[in-house]
This record gives structure tokens, sequence and C-alpha cells, in this order.
């Protein structure tokens, strides 16, 4: 699995920036306005390269990518592979419960910092790409592993239609 956010925590390092929800936000919308609203897609394909796959014991017919937030980025990806896409929905209350519980050092702090966040997401476009989901989760009631659980069924329903259509 490949983390769009993973791309640009490693861009923040390389550019020796703190890892925080403010210098990664920034971060975010200088990318796409300096290369365009595919740039952290395009981060990420230089993973996907057959090398980097078969080093981390990957079926290069399937790759998971989270976190995509635009349908530009989409497009980036389908240039590389057959992409389907699953949105994990939650209510905001729901979504910045579960940020703060990760710790990561990104996290927003406030209920002010998480809603400056989510309209970030918005700008870049993130209700196109939940809107256009081939399938959606609603993450409101279930546990990490009931997630974990119908995720996991859904994407091996498309790993299977792939098969079988191949």
């Amino acid at each position: 699995m490949i983390t769009m956010a993973d791309a640009i925590r490693e861009e923040a390092m390389r550019l020796k920036l703190d890892l925080n929800d403010t210098n990664l936000g920034k971060l975010m919308v200088q990318l796409r306005k300096e290369f365009g609203p595919g740039a952290v897609a395009e981060l990420v394909i230089k993973k996907i390269d057959p090398a980097s796959v078969s080093a981390r014991n990957v079926d290069p017919a399937v790759l998971v990518v989270d976190g995509i937030r635009s349908i530009a980025e989409v497009g980036v990806l389908n240039r590389v592979g057959h992409v389907r896409l699953l949105a994990i929905h939650a209510s905001s209350h729901i979504r910045f419960v579960h940020l703060k519980e990760r710790r990561r050092t990104d996290a927003p702090l406030a209920q002010s910092d998480f809603m400056e966040r989510e309209r970030r997401e918005l700008d870049v476009g993130i209700s196109e790409v939940i809107a256009l989901a081939d399938e959606v989760i609603s993450n409101n009631r279930l546990t990490l592993g009931q997630l974990k659980a119908t995720a996991l069924e859904i994407v091996m329903k498309w790993i299977n239609s792939l098969k079988l259509n191949s």
C-alpha cells in the first residue's frame, strides 16, 4: 500500500519542514499550484515502478493507494494501471476524533484547525472523488476491525472481477 500523505511527508522531510498540519497542508497546496492538480500522484507513481513493487513482494497487478484527493490524481494513476475508488466517509466529528486518536504530528489539535484542514481538502477536490467512487463505506459506527474487513471484502471483490475479466 502506498499512502499519498506519505509522499507529502517525504517531500516535507526533503525540504526540512516540521511535520505538522500547517506545513503539510501548505506543501500539499503549493505542490498542486506549482506542478498541477495531479502533483501528489506524480510523486506516488515514482514509487510504482516494477522494481519498487517487486521489492515489496506485492502482486504488480494490484496496488492500493490511500488518500486520493482529486480526480486529477485519479487521472495520473490511470496512466500506470486500472483505478477503482473506495471512499471511506464519516461525519466531521468522527473524522476529527479519528485524527486525534492517530496521534500523528500533523493531526489538528483544535476543532478550528480541523475545519481549516477540511476546507483545504474540499478545495483540492475530495468531494468529487467521493461522489465518483465505485464504492463507499460509512465509517460512523464501525470499529477499526470492521472497517478493515469491509474494505478488504470490497477490494477482494474487485480483484476477483479483474481476474475473471483477464
